[in-house]
């Protein structure tokens, strides 16, 4: 069950020992205050269906510590122990003054995560935006009305949040594959029926040491040493399946793994008699069977594992518009990104920058027909005198680079480069969460400056109505 809160604390209400009290200029004091929390807390309430048993952690406390471990990039425990430790961070997360006490388990860490999913952590963004950014002049389109000129800057592009997960080797997923099954044989044989199946288990461990130790590695003998793994495969799943048509069972997370290391095994036993190492859903970790390789064509890694993510960038702000554990191209999202933008601002942009990847004919008639410019070079036989074009072009290119800048510090301030959770969904939940990290210390960045302006203006103003008054 879930009780809201009666009333959010602020700086003031926040009870520090005796001569201590808390800088206004504190950034977590500064965030906490860019965050709408009772807005937040009343959708996180509902996904509270029972009225009994025990009462949740509350709304500020939940996503101010997945906050703080997004930024900080550190374990549950030591969220946890840093929250218990630090005054600010406490009053972050909603408490009502400093305590030496522990604020919550650090195994609760998980359901926060499962709880605040990324569709959530998705509103929360654009209440956080909403907020922050200017509003809107046009009104939203009505089907009647004539179609707002385009205004505005629309950034667009994707890139992959690497999944902690060791390098998928095949003779290393063979060899895990096989000791799982192994496991699964010991615990579904029982000594009164006789003599344990024999497995090779020994053996089957001294020839994948011996490969793998060598400094020196050939194709055939790696070729040759996937070819007895695979047989070690075949013996064990054959032994496994005798053991379930005798009625023994496995647990519900035993036989998820088991059907993972049968479909890793025919993808295995395809590419070891065909010669090839490309699949259709090939499996790159047992214990994470979702994850796809991701080509990317970089410098630094040509293949990368985890999801493949779009985001948005308008005016600073970012949003994350698709997230796939598969490979998909890119270019289908563009209307869907531009449409969602209209929904938004009323209008759609003046312009979208975007990498040549989304230059394609269908992209460039649906931008075409509402009036929008997409940046890049044009399709076809290039102009004779396109020196203006260039230019604009060089422009065009040196804008986009915000988007790059966004990645580049969401990867290595707010955790978006190695994603270290370890199921699908609170893998989405911590993508998104580096985004709604990284939008939050935007605003913050960005708030003196608002406030700056706000405060010119009020004085210009002020003193126009004095001489209006004084005349």
């Amino acid at each position: 069950m879930y009780k809201e809160q009666s009333k959010q604390i602020g700086i003031m209400d926040f009870n520090m020992p005796l001569g201590m009290k808390l800088a206004s200029e504190n950034r977590w004091v500064k965030k906490a205050a860019i965050i709408p929390w009772d807005e937040i807390e009343t959708r996180y309430a509902s996904l509270f269906k029972s009225k009994t048993g025990n009462v949740a952690k509350p709304l500020r406390m939940a996503l101010g510590a997945l906050l703080i471990q997004t930024e900080r990039q550190i374990s549950d425990v030591e969220v946890m122990l840093q929250i218990q430790e630090t005054p600010c961070l406490q009053y972050f997360c909603g408490l009502p003054g400093y305590t030496d006490e522990r604020p919550f388990d650090p195994s609760l860490m998980v359901w926060f995560r499962k709880r605040l999913t990324s569709e959530i952590l998705g509103e929360i963004n654009e209440l956080i935006i909403s907020r922050a950014e200017k509003p809107a002049v046009d009104s939203p389109v009505d089907q009647d009305d004539a179609e707002p000129p385009n205004e505005g800057t629309l950034i667009m592009d994707s890139t992959c949040a690497p999944q902690n997960i060791r390098y998928p080797q095949d003779l290393s997923l063979l060899n895990e594959a096989r000791e799982n099954l192994e496991r699964m044989i010991d615990e579904l044989h029982d000594t009164s029926e006789g003599e344990k199946p024999r497995t090779y288990r020994r053996t089957a461990k001294q020839e994948y040491l011996s490969i793998v130790k060598s400094k020196q590695k050939t194709a055939k003998q790696i070729h040759k040493a996937q070819g007895k793994q695979l047989r070690y495969i075949r013996r064990d799943l054959a032994t496994v399946a005798a053991y379930l048509l005798r009625g023994k069972e496995l647990s519900a997370q035993k036989s998820e793994r088991l059907s993972v290391i049968r479909r890793l095994y025919e993808q295995q036993l395809f590419m070891h008699t065909n010669h090839c190492h490309r699949v259709d859903d090939r499996i790159v970790s047992i214990t994470q069977p979702w994850i796809r390789p991701i080509v990317r064509g970089k410098s630094r890694a040509k293949c990368e594992f985890g999801a493949k993510l779009d985001i948005s960038v308008s005016d600073g702000f970012v949003r994350l518009e698709h997230t796939s554990f598969d490979a998909y191209n890119e270019s289908e999202n563009l209307k869907d990104i531009i449409e969602r933008y209209r929904k938004r601002t009323g209008h759609y942009p003046e312009r979208v920058l975007a990498d040549k990847i989304y230059r394609n004919r269908e992209n460039l008639s649906y931008c075409k027909e509402w009036g929008i410019r997409l940046t890049g070079k044009p399709l076809g036989r290039p102009k004779q005198d396109g020196g203006a074009d260039k230019k604009q072009l060089r422009l065009d290119e040196t804008d986009r680079i915000e988007v790059e800048r966004k990645f580049s510090h969401a990867k290595s301030s707010f955790g978006l480069g190695l994603i270290r959770t370890r199921l699908q969904t609170t893998s989405k939940t911590a993508i998104a969460m580096s985004i709604l990290a990284l939008n939050i210390a935007f605003v913050a960045r960005i708030l003196p400056a608002l406030f700056r302006r706000i405060v010119r203006q009020f004085a210009f103003v002020s003193h126009h109505s004095n001489l209006c008054l004084v005349q």
